[in-house]
């Protein structure tokens, strides 16, 4: 008599099913309240380094510091009212509390992230007397809790300053001394996986570093540059995207760093002191100024942009 095969029941499928969002509808809720996508919506969060022991003996020319004597605790003091600045107008202020001793530029910030709406691109330095600083901002950046989403890698190098927000979908990314194409090509990569379908590119002229020397927004529909420096195919596309463009009345005040402001909210920035003409040109079409005394922080040739990284924007 033949036996009756035994009936084994089947394996059980998998029922812990994933959870399919987008990592930044997640950000919120298990990272915090980070993201950047524009250069002027409201600034709600940075980070920053309050100069430390590395401005108290270095070599001017070395680091690219002009050669005018450093008063260290008048420029301590002046980042501490550009702080207070900004905490008044409701923005958190989040600091790099640690720092390499050789490395005077740590205090422009700005060169070593760019802030995305998933989160932080770790940058790459371009000068070799800045390399190292990007390993500080990292750990600054896990101690809040802002993803790093890419690190510049390889033969590439990459600076904050070398991209510009136009919109969610519209990132200005430059090339030149502080970006190479490895670099480029990186941040392009990430942008683009991000949803950002329209990258201008930008070569930037051999005399200048970053995008902010010469071009900067001042509102959604007013970007005020140094318009002779700046390519036309960049210019044309910016207009197209309904911006005007003002052009810097003083090529001293250019030079004297009267567009690397930051905009506190659309239509209001907040601007280094010694450069009335640009200020009476912004004022006249719309804009409000408030003014403050960076004499020393702009001897590393460096203004109120370069110190201010940007963690969360609108």
């Amino acid at each position: 008599m033949m036996q009756k095969p035994m009936d084994v029941d089947a394996i059980p499928g998998e029922r812990w099913f994933p959870k399919e969002t987008q990592f930044e509808d997640d950000l919120p809720l298990y990272w915090g309240d980070w993201g950047v996508s524009s250069e002027v919506e409201k600034l709600k969060a940075v980070l920053m380094r309050r100069p430390g022991k590395e401005v108290e003996n270095f070599d001017p020319e070395a680091v690219r510091f002009t050669d005018e004597p450093l008063d260290v605790d008048l420029m301590r003091r002046q980042h501490d009212e550009v702080t207070d600045v900004y905490r008044s107008h409701g923005v958190k202020v989040y600091y790099v509390e640690e720092q390499r001793e050789d490395r005077p530029n740590a205090v422009y910030c700005r060169d070593l992230m760019f802030m995305t709406p998933e989160g932080a691109i770790l940058t790459r330095p371009g000068m070799a007397t800045r390399r190292g600083e990007e390993r500080y901002i990292a750990q600054a950046l896990a101690k809040i809790g802002v993803p790093i989403i890419r690190t510049i890698n390889g033969d590439g190098f990459f600076e904050g300053a070398n991209a510009m927000w136009v919109d969610r979908r519209t990132c200005v990314l430059s090339t030149g001394i502080r970006c190479n194409r490895s670099g480029y090509d990186q941040v392009a990569e990430e942008l683009r996986r991000q949803g950002v379908t329209d990258i201008i590119p930008m070569q930037l002229p051999y005399s200048n570093i970053h995008i902010d020397g010469i071009m900067n927004a001042a509102s959604n529909e007013l970007i005020l540059g140094h318009v002779s420096q700046i390519p036309y195919d960049v210019v044309d596309a910016l207009k197209k995207k309904g911006y005007k463009m003002l052009e810097a009345p003083s090529q001293t005040e250019v030079r004297a760093l009267g567009i690397n402001f930051v905009a506190l909210e659309p239509g209001h920035i907040l601007m280094a002191e010694g450069t009335p003409r640009t200020q009476e040109l912004l004022e006249k079409n719309g804009v409000k100024v408030t003014n403050i005394n960076v004499s020393e922080i702009i001897k590393g040739r460096g203004s109120l942009h370069c110190i201010t990284a940007y963690l969360k924007r609108g």
